[in-house]
């Protein structure tokens, strides 16, 4: 298994999520499970994926609150002992996140800007001004001097991310195979490409649970990425 693969189990519920795993067997080793599974059995699906299958589990909940509140929920999840888990890439819910893993394994990645935004979006959400990139890149650069283990970015900013002093764990989705619809993706790259400007793990979903043969598609994307 090639860790730098991490399947999004973006399906409607557990059952659905615990099937497609078992399609795929010992081909992936890590899944994302994100907020529209959490009451589909989101949390389930991640203890027995990681307990009766030895899975990795990266746990993408961007979470955002007050201090005190990203603590103590934060809290709640590391005992379920899993791997990575996403909050916003603000330093006060940076610095909360690690205060409530503490103890635990688990590593908190901050979001930046999510992949299915561009600056107009951004502009709608009466966020400041400025080039997109240059925003990302210092909003990784903050998570960072906050204490963030990684950080959530397009692979278009990966290579400065990586760049930056202290840089750690960059995550990429918005990475498609080559020819594969981009969906609701506006900033994406495939996942050669992405590993090679810097990720350590690509995020993919779509392309490979709406896929015919889901584990061919894998198959297809990590041979992409060994060669």
């Amino acid at each position: 298994m090639d860790d730098r693969l991490i399947v999004a189990l973006d399906v409607p519920n557990a059952l659905a999520g615990l099937d497609l795993a078992e399609r795929l067997g010992d081909a992936v080793g890590f899944y994302k499970i994100g907020l529209g599974m959490l009451t589909g059995g989101g949390l389930a699906l991640a203890n027995e994926l990681k307990g009766d299958h030895g899975k990795r589990i990266f746990l993408d909940m961007k979470l955002f609150d007050i201090g005190a509140t990203v603590e103590s929920a934060v809290r709640g999840l590391a005992a379920f002992d899993l791997d990575f888990l996403t909050v916003h890439g603000d330093p006060h819910v940076v610095r909360a996140a690690k205060e409530g893993a503490s103890g635990s394994n688990l590593k908190i990645l901050g979001v930046t800007i999510l992949t299915s935004l561009e600056r107009s979006d951004l502009d709608a959400g009466m966020l400041r001004p400025g080039d997109l990139h240059e925003i990302t890149v210092e909003r990784a650069a903050r998570a960072f001097e906050a204490g963030a283990d990684g950080i959530i970015c397009s692979p278009r900013e990966a290579a400065a991310i990586r760049a930056l002093p202290g840089s750690r764990l960059i995550v990429t989705p918005g990475v498609r195979p080559a020819g594969a619809a981009l969906g609701d993706q506006k900033r994406v790259e495939t996942p050669a490409s992405a590993i090679a400007a810097g990720a350590d793990h690509i995020v993919v979903g779509r392309p490979v649970w709406q896929a015919a043969d889901p584990r061919a598609a894998v198959q297809a994307i990590l041979a992409e990425l060994r060669g």
